[in-house]
């Protein structure tokens, strides 16, 4: 249940039938005898918690976190979890559905407008909210630790693609059509925007990267030896950057996979190279050199 949502709803009270409010889910209810509300089908729930992998030692932070529901299921996952709602009997409903569940003393509720919740301890972020809304969250987002993931029912976060789509029949879904929902995952990127050199001793000595970055996508260019190489591929997850170069190196062509963790203005790792019949493993280490 998500605030903004439910003041739509308020604004459409004359009609006697439920509006179909974009993006709610599952049964109507009412918090306060006037103002109805919808709630997360329970197969949406167990998806956006899978998808972000929530375990042990995460942190989850729900927006608008209405009966409770995603909070106490990671709970119940060995997570610690709060949950943020404007309205004081739903915070007040979650924090008993907590108590019944057993999970009191991992799960907390608190009335609180989303956008004044502080998020910088989540390891894990979900919500339900309208696009506008989610893209005004989204600086903030960008500014928690990479790494961070973020879930989201059925709505995009401004123009920042997600890592990962998916779309679900949730049969009891009221609103639009077919019952589909869509969950998405993002997951914060480290900054590995600017220009980079390793040494690699005996394939190539000195390399550089020349790296623009939007949100988790790179455009990077790559040279050894004086020698610009051609990038087939590269990915950026969180801290954990995927390289794929292949060209001349030593006069001879080389395929390399660099795997490396990007903390600050440095990156720790390794190359794998090979030509088809020879593999070889050198470790990689580079230093952030400009901007």
């Amino acid at each position: 249940m998500i605030f903004v949502r439910r003041l739509l709803l308020v604004a459409f009270a004359p009609f006697s039938a439920p509006f179909p409010v974009l993006g709610q889910t599952q049964t109507w209810g009412w918090d306060d005898g006037t103002v109805p509300y919808v709630q997360t089908p329970m197969e949406i729930v167990e998806r956006m918690l899978r998808m972000a992998e929530v375990k042990k030692g995460d942190h989850v932070i729900d927006l608008g976190s209405g009966d409770g529901r995603i909070v106490i299921e990671a709970a119940k996952r060995g997570a610690t979890g709060l949950g943020v709602d404007l309205d004081g009997s739903l915070v007040k409903l979650a924090t008993e559905n907590a108590a019944k569940a057993g999970v009191a003393d991992k799960a907390q509720f608190r009335v609180m407008d989303l956008f004044d919740a502080d998020l910088s301890s989540a390891t894990v972020v979900t919500f339900y909210l309208l696009p506008d809304f989610n893209a005004k969250l989204l600086p903030r987002l960008l500014k928690l630790k990479p790494g961070t993931r973020i879930v989201s029912h059925d709505g995009g976060i401004g123009d920042w693609h997600s890592d990962e789509k998916l779309e679900m029949r949730a049969p009891e879904k009221p609103v639009g059509v077919g019952g589909v929902s869509t969950v998405e995952l993002w997951i914060v990127p480290a900054d590995a925007s600017g220009t980079w050199t390793a040494d690699i001793p005996g394939h190539g000595e000195r390399w550089r990267w020349r790296v623009k970055q939007k949100y988790q996508m790179l455009d990077i260019e790559t040279s050894a030896q004086g020698r610009d190489l051609l990038v087939r591929n590269s990915r950026l997850r969180g801290e954990e950057l995927k390289i794929v170069v292949t060209g001349l190196v030593n006069g001879h062509a080389w395929h390399h996979y660099f795997v490396g963790t990007v903390k600050g203005d440095r990156i720790d790792g390794e190359v794998t190279v090979s030509d088809g019949n020879n593999r070889k493993v050198f470790p990689w280490t580079a230093a952030r050199t400009g901007r």
